[in-house]
């Protein structure tokens, strides 16, 4: 039951390339966003379709193998787990970030029209 306890999968569609970082010791960090999509009907009747946005980032050797293979605009699987960070900007203002630290993912073939 551990690992049900921060767990996160998502399926949606890769918003950016890949950005890569390398660190000193040769460790790298890759991220990127993707966008999931929800339909319902208002009260109305009309359908409204809304758009999350996901941070996720990965390190290490899936880094190096996410950073080649995924594209924006292909449709991907991704599971992790949910991290929440604050840094300061260049302003000097704090700011917090939440982030799905992704440990395996899928690349689903489809592509964003």
């Amino acid at each position: 039951m551990n690992n049900l306890r921060n767990k996160v999968q998502l399926i949606g569609y890769v918003g950016m390339n890949p950005e890569v970082k390398t660190f000193g010791e040769g460790k790298t960090r890759v991220q990127f966003s993707i966008a999931t999509n929800e339909s319902y009907k208002n009260k109305n009747g009309e359908k409204v379709e809304e758009t999350q946005w996901h941070n996720i980032v990965v390190w290490g050797k899936g880094a190096e193998l996410a950073s080649s293979l995924i594209k924006k605009g292909v449709e991907i699987a991704v599971e992790g787990k949910l991290t929440s960070r604050k840094y300061d900007d260049k302003d000097g203002n704090t700011r917090y970030i939440t982030e799905i630290v992704m440990n395996e993912f899928l690349l689903l073939g489809k592509k964003a029209a």
